[in-house]
């Protein structure tokens, strides 16, 4: 998990709670504006979004790409950080 950033690290530290979307790793303010207006305001609601997806790093980085115009790698971020807090929490 070295390779992962600090905003990664920070929320796979700690329980879900009512986290924005923005603090999921790969979602900043511009990709964030775009999730909330699409009715994906908090970051469980993404989360709900990867779990309808089966953690499938394919269909989650489209769906990201196609509702928020994420590219690879802020998808690929924003899967790793969810998939790393599923195996934390869940």
């Amino acid at each position: 998990m070295s390779s992962t950033s600090q905003k990664h690290r920070n929320f796979v530290a700690e329980p879900m709670g009512d986290k924005a979307v923005t603090d999921l790793a790969g979602i900043g303010g511009v990709l964030g504006d775009r999730l909330e207006k699409k009715g994906f305001d908090k970051a469980s609601v993404v989360l709900g979004q990867f779990l309808v997806l089966k953690k499938n790093k394919e269909l989650f980085v489209d769906w990201l790409k196609d509702t928020a115009g994420a590219n690879a790698k802020q998808a690929g971020d924003c899967h790793q950080c969810l998939s790393d807090w599923c195996d934390e929490f869940l």
